[in-house]
């Protein structure tokens, strides 16, 4: 997969989390909540800033960062779910 994110925007993939079955009950496909938790597999040059400089990113390609359930754009390359969103869409970084 080839892949180069513009400007300030970075590509992720969500990281599933391991289900648990309590009681016997298994929650569907359907139901389950997107998971907020992501590893970065691309990221951009950086937002020009008015001068015309670069101002450099503050994530990295490997890093797990949280995001937003509905943020960004869902795209599927290559048989694999990522997701597109701008720097500023990223929450937090998990150290």
């Amino acid at each position: 997969m080839n892949i180069r994110p513009l400007h300030d925007r970075i590509v992720a993939k969500r990281i599933e989390q391991s289900e648990e079955v309590r009681g016997g009950i298994i929650i569907p496909e359907t139901a389950k909540e997107k998971p907020q938790e992501a590893e970065i597999v691309a990221v951009g040059p950086g937002k020009l800033d008015d001068n015309g400089k670069r101002t450099p990113m503050d994530v990295k390609k490997g890093d797990r960062v949280l995001i937003g359930k509905y943020s960004g754009s869902e795209i599927k390359l290559d048989d694999e779910d990522l997701v597109i969103l701008r720097e500023d869409e990223v929450l937090a970084v998990v150290e």
